[in-house]
């Protein structure tokens, strides 16, 4: 269990970041603990892909800064950015598996690209098949991404996030266009990975039920900063109709 009032593992302060006039982050302000599973809502356009992007690196903010555990995203040199990347595990939207590649080589690719963290591996089975095991997919290893179904493929790129074990894992709308019934397995599933191994999560989502079930703490995105955030029942709780937009 996450506790706040230990130094957070990832700490965003007045981030600013703006495309011509479109200030899409205007002073947002984060903290991750250890343990935490933390929800992030806004609207479509409001920031959270953006906030992402800054978080790792990809993007840079025109102002703010940004440290992952204790390390200050802006100072980094290139090496040292990809050896932190390899302590965030990301699980995009789409799944994002290679089409060309068996589920086995889409697990073995981080394994090879990341040789730095665990060095060269000769025989990477047995690190494919825990990973498989996690999300209960063991008996897909020599499959092709085709030959999955959504619900499935979202679990085999979770499985490919949690190859390198990772200290932080970043949700990426993890349920959508998915059904009820697999959307509480991939949920379910989220909350056991945490609980196994500690990871300190977020989770972009429009999906009220999944927000619900797995927060710790939610944050409210809204014209680019942090509007509101607090606990799920806090939340709805309130008569702020910007935040009841949420929960309807």
């Amino acid at each position: 269990m996450f506790n706040s009032n230990s130094t957070p593992i990832i700490a965003i302060s007045n981030l600013k970041k703006s495309y011509g006039n479109n200030h899409v982050l205007d002073g947002f302000n984060m903290k991750l603990y250890e343990g935490e599973n933390l929800v992030i809502m806004g609207k479509s356009g409001s920031g959270k892909s953006v906030m992402i992007k800054c978080l790792v690196g990809l993007e840079e903010p025109d102002s703010g800064t940004i440290a992952v555990m204790g390390k200050v995203i802006g100072n980094l040199e290139r090496d040292e950015l990809d050896e932190l990347r390899t302590e965030i595990g990301f699980l995009f939207q789409g799944s994002a598996l290679y089409d060309s590649m068996s589920v086995r080589e889409n697990l073995e690719f981080p394994l090879r690209r990341h040789t730095k963290k665990f060095g060269i591996i000769e025989d990477t089975t047995p690190m494919v098949m825990e990973a498989l095991e996690n999300v209960g997919l063991a008996h897909t290893i020599d499959l092709m991404p085709s030959e999955l179904s959504g619900g499935m493929k979202r679990r085999i790129a979770l499985a490919r996030t949690l190859i390198l074990q990772p200290k932080i894992i970043l949700y990426d709308e993890p349920t959508t266009g998915l059904d009820p019934i697999t959307s509480k397995e991939i949920i379910l599933l989220m909350m056991s990975i945490q609980k196994k191994y500690n990871t300190s999560s977020i989770i972009i989502t429009h999906d009220v039920d999944c927000a619900r079930v797995i927060s710790n703490r939610m944050i409210l995105l809204v014209d680019g900063i942090n509007y509101v955030e607090g606990t799920f029942e806090e939340l709805a709780a309130s008569n702020d109709p910007k935040i009841q937009a949420f929960f309807k």
